[in-house]
């Protein structure tokens, strides 16, 4: 491995795409730095630790304000040029790729090839804008009614204006240039650009939790030690279990045998290879996560809200009652809220593999190319298989993802450990870090490979009939 790493600064072209997306990176966390105008840090700093702390929080801030980091790449909790991050693109990437499927003139647009997408492209840029003014406008309006903008702005005359004027635009502005920051990677770097602007959100965190974990250990428990030496190895244990487990599943495949059909030409036959069709098992990807745990926001937000109406407003001990039990039913940890997010993380998948995966259309592929399945004729019969097929590893697929959605709530709220450091042991952020390693090892792997080095992954890498095979293969 540690050669690998070496081949990859011999290449010049290689190296130059490395350290450009090194910088892209270097330039994002700068900027995640900048504050707002206007705003009060310290007391906004102070309202999220409260918020996050212990999970407590009746208004669902601290729920808006980790969904917000986990996805955005941006944060809240500062309130930064990048607060926002990038999830009003991702947010617009995923309506139009929705309405691509059910919308007739986004469908015509995308079967012209590269000019049709690159005006849906152009469309989703715009929509971003509207999406950062709406959210921005929202986020504004939040902190001004928590009393958290600047006294001085507040009372100066027209300092209101200016204040939401200089937010939007700061905010709007941080993330378009998020936006081109993700493409510029595309294009000159190596990786998914937006993928890897996440995941250096997520992996930024990780200091803090280590910092947390040598804080808290001890030889024995007193005081404030909550790790002995057996809560330590079974951290270490369980994360490296759930690391393994989420490689596994992501490059899990179920291979359809497919058979080539043979073409004689002349003295000549031609086809008759036996190749397979990778099916995904976690076709969904991360996708019925960010839709279940964004809508689970709402209940303990409303909920809890509704509570502490009842509460200062005399509303009746009955009323009081209920809306109490429904708050406290609704927070993170609890029976109720894990059974509806697993039901929810279930639905979408099936909901999302429907949207993505087109048993019709591949099967009528499949006939154009000549190509069948082994025992079912072209046409209807294998679109049904495919999706019998499909549905039967989808569900596979979506327990994996409930498992991994519920695993750090379960952790955090019966072993006392911190939702800082309980993300790492499963949950959104876990997969998005697995996903956008494995591509960018790939393509890494696969850029050494094409220049006849070792990657990563290759056996034998000391062998000295390699060479001899790659100089006869190209």
């Amino acid at each position: 491995m540690l050669q690998a790493f070496a081949n990859i600064f011999k290449i010049p072209d290689l190296r130059r795409r490395v350290l450009f997306t090194l910088g892209m990176i270097a330039i994002y966390r700068i900027g995640y730095h900048i504050p707002l105008v206007g705003v009060d840090q310290t007391a906004l700093k102070e309202l999220a630790d409260k918020a996050t702390g212990d999970g407590s929080d009746p208004s669902g801030f601290g729920r808006i304000v980790e969904y917000a980091s986990i996805f955005s790449g941006g944060s809240l909790s500062q309130s930064t040029i990048f607060g926002l991050g990038i999830m009003p693109y991702i947010t617009a990437s995923i309506i139009f790729q929705l309405l691509t499927t059910v919308w007739k003139p986004l469908q015509e647009l995308k079967k012209d090839g590269t000019s049709g997408q690159t005006k849906i492209n152009e469309y989703t840029r715009y929509a971003t804008v509207a999406l950062c003014f709406i959210q921005g406008s929202m986020w504004l309006g939040y902190m001004r009614t928590q009393g958290l903008v600047s006294p001085g702005i507040e009372s100066a005359p027209g300092g209101l204006i200016v204040f939401y004027a200089a937010g939007i635009a700061g905010l709007t502005a941080g993330s378009l240039f998020l936006m081109w920051l993700g493409e510029q990677i595309d294009k000159y770097g190596i990786g998914n650009g937006i993928s890897l602007i996440l995941t250096a959100g997520i992996l930024s965190r990780m200091p803090a939790a280590v910092q947390w974990v040598v804080d808290s250990f001890g030889w024995s428990i007193q005081g404030d030690t909550v790790l002995t030496p057996v809560g330590l190895l079974l951290l270490l244990a369980g994360f490296i279990f759930v690391v393994a487990g989420a490689v596994l599943i992501t490059v899990a495949q179920r291979r359809i045998p497919i058979q080539q059909a043979k073409h004689t030409r002349g003295r000549k036959v031609y086809g008759g290879q036996r190749q397979y069709l990778p099916l995904r098992i976690n076709h969904a990807g991360v996708m019925p996560i960010v839709f279940a745990s964004s809508l689970m926001i709402f209940p303990s937000s409303i909920f809890g809200w509704l509570a502490t109406r009842a509460r200062d407003g005399n509303w009746g001990e009955t009323w009081e009652t209920i809306t109490n039990f429904l708050a406290m039913n609704t927070q993170i940890g609890q029976f109720p809220y894990v059974f509806i997010e697993i039901v929810m993380i279930f639905f979408f998948s099936y909901f999302w593999t429907t949207v993505q995966f087109s048993p019709e259309e591949m099967s009528k592929q499949l006939k154009q190319n000549g190509a069948f399945i082994p025992g079912y004729r072209p046409g209807p019969r294998t679109a049904e298989y495919l999706e019998t097929v499909m549905e039967r590893i989808t569900y596979v697929g979506a327990g994996f993802l409930s498992v991994i959605a519920v695993l750090p709530t379960v952790i955090s709220s019966n072993m006392g450990i911190p939702p800082d450091v309980s993300q790492f042991l499963g949950g959104t952020g876990l997969l998005i870090v697995v996903s956008v390693g494995l591509d960018l090892i790939q393509r890494i792997e696969a850029n050494l490979l094409m220049r006849n080095y070792s990657g990563f992954l290759a056996q034998g890498a000391n062998d000295s009939k390699a060479p001899r095979i790659r100089s006869r293969l190209g």
